[in-house]
Formats: structure tokens, C-alpha cells, sequence
């Protein structure tokens, strides 16, 4: 049986009029007529009552009209619900997304997403500035840190352990700082991208202390920053994932491990009043279930 001749009873009952029926169904009077007399044929009962003024549903139409309405909402969703897998398989993506953190802890998880999703076109921006999502037309971008209010959607991946470090031979020249007053005599390395005016979050218990701090050499890049320290230039703030490889070889020290830093949140944010692709969406169910830490 056609579906659209069982959608145009049921809009016959809700408009209660053939003419507004065949507004709301897009379809001439006349036609919209025919479908509900070829439906009371193939059925063999009458299912309106039909007077010069208004068209009314018998006991019968109602009760029919009552389980189609039924049917008709399942086999909706079923159809979004196919919609939805077959276009999770296709379709761009645009992400954003740190340079250091990218190379060190995503990208053997991005060749396992393109395995899976052969027909998506996956465009990784590497970025360790914040992009304008909208403007820039990404479809989301990874953040470290913790974000601002706004309009954006955001799902947490995991949190990042954030480490003070020194090159050995730094300390070697410089002493090693003991309490967080000996930053303002020690050379730093600041990140631009750090919340507040030149100064290092610290916690001790439960006391958060924003030290001030005498950097000689800024960037927003992580990489930069890395490559400064090892090469015995100064104190930096890092996140775990960069250093690991430095500590383990020695080159890199942790300090002040009295004082913890907190943990810094990693964020899939993506904007809250754009339709989410089906690729977007096979991507944030990804990105969500792996074991990122």
C-alpha cells in the first residue's frame, strides 16, 4: 500500500478538510480525494463521513487513523535511523587540533577512525592557536584547557598532567627551585596561551597559588617551548605527553614536585547550532570511547 496515500488520510483527519490536507501534503483537492476513495475500496469499509461543511472520521476511520499514526512514527524513525548510519559513513570532516598533542598522542588513533571510516574525508588542521570553529569551518576543534563560556558544544576526552621541567644542565647553572617565590629568579619559558598576566598556577593541598614569573621567551607552540628547555634555557610548563620522552632519556628533570599542577581538561568542542554530520557525529562517538590518557 502506498505511504503517502495512508499519510494523506491521516492529514484528511488532522485538517479535517480535503482542501487542507492537500496544503499540508503538497497535493491537488482533487487528488487528495482520490487517495482516501481508492484507501475505503482497497479496505472495503467507509472511513469518513463526508457532508457539504466538514469531513468527519467514522469509529472505524478513527480507530485506523489511531494505529497508523503509530506506524507511521516508527517507520520515521526507523528511516532517520538508516539515514543516520548510512551518512556516518561518508561525507568531510574539518578538525583543529594541537601540533604537539596531534603528533604525541592523536594521531595513531586518527589511522585507526580512517580504517574504519573509509569514505570520510578526514582534514586535520594543526593549530595550537584558538580558531575561530564558525568562521574558519571547522567542524570541531581539540582544545587543552579550561574553556570559556560560550555557545559551543564540548565533550570532555580526558585531562593531561602538567609538569614543571628543567634541562639538567640548566639546574646544574641555575639551582634547582624550592618553593614557588624562587621562579622570579629563575629564567622561564611562558606559554602565550596560559591563562593569566605572566603567571604559573601551582597547588599545594588544596591552595592555588598563581605565581608570578620572569619569562625570556614566549610562544603559543608547545614544540618551541620543548625544544627550548631541553636545550637548557630555562623552566617550563608542559604537559605530560611532551616531556615523557625527555624524562625517561634524562634530559629533561620535573621540579617542585611539592607543588602539584592542576590537570588541564582536553575538549572536543564543536558548535552547538550547526547540524551535526553524520561524519561529525561518527567522530565525536570515537573520539569519546578511546583511552587517550
Amino acid at each position: 500500500m502506498d505511504i503517502s496515500v495512508l499519510r494523506t488520510f491521516v492529514s484528511v483527519i488532522d485538517e479535517g478538510s480535503f482542501s487542507g490536507a492537500a496544503l499540508r501534503m503538497g497535493i491537488s483537492r482533487s487528488l487528495c480525494s482520490k487517495h482516501v476513495a481508492d484507501l475505503e475500496a482497497d479496505l472495503g469499509v467507509r472511513l469518513l463521513t463526508r457532508t457539504t461543511r466538514k469531513v468527519t472520521p467514522t469509529a472505524t476511520g478513527l480507530s485506523y487513523c489511531q494505529a497508523l499514526r503509530d506506524v507511521l512514527t516508527r517507520l520515521d524513525e526507523a528511516t532517520e535511523a538508516v539515514k543516520a548510519t548510512s551518512a556516518s559513513l561518508s561525507g568531510s570532516l574539518k578538525i583543529g587540533s594541537p601540533i604537539f598533542y596531534t603528533l604525541k598522542v592523536l594521531q595513531p588513533h586518527l589511522l585507526d577512525f580512517m580504517e574504519r571510516y573509509r569514505d570520510v574525508q578526514l582534514q586535520i588542521v594543526l593549530d595550537d592557536g584558538a580558531s575561530d570553529i564558525v568562521g574558519d569551518g571547522f567542524d570541531a576543534v581539540i582544545r587543552i584547557g579550561n574553556l570559556k563560556d560560550s555557545t559551543l558544544h564540548a565533550r570532555r576526552l580526558h585531562a593531561v598532567r602538567i609538569m614543571l621541567v628543567a634541562a639538567p644542565d640548566y639546574l646544574s647553572r641555575n639551582g634547582r627551585p624550592e618553593k614557588p617565590a624562587d621562579l622570579l629568579r629563575h629564567d622561564c619559558l611562558h606559554y602565550t596561551n596560559l591563562p593569566g598576566n605572566l603567571t604559573w598556577p601551582l597547588r599545594r593541598g588544596s591552595r592555588t597559588i598563581r605565581q608570578p614569573v620572569r619569562p625570556i621567551f614566549f610562544s603559543n607552540n608547545t614544540e618551541m617551548l620543548h625544544s627550548m628547555a631541553l636545550n637548557g634555557k630555562g623552566l617550563a610548563l608542559l604537559p605530560e605527553f611532551v616531556v615523557r620522552d625527555g624524562i625517561a632519556a634524562s634530559q629533561l628533570e620535573v621540579v617542585m614536585c611539592e607543588y602539584a599542577l592542576p590537570d588541564l581538561p582536553v575538549n572536543l568542542v564543536y558548535p552547538s547550532g550547526k547540524l551535526m554530520t553524520g561524519a561529525m557525529r561518527s567522530f565525536l562517538d570515537f573520539a569519546t570511547k578511546l583511552r587517550l590518557d
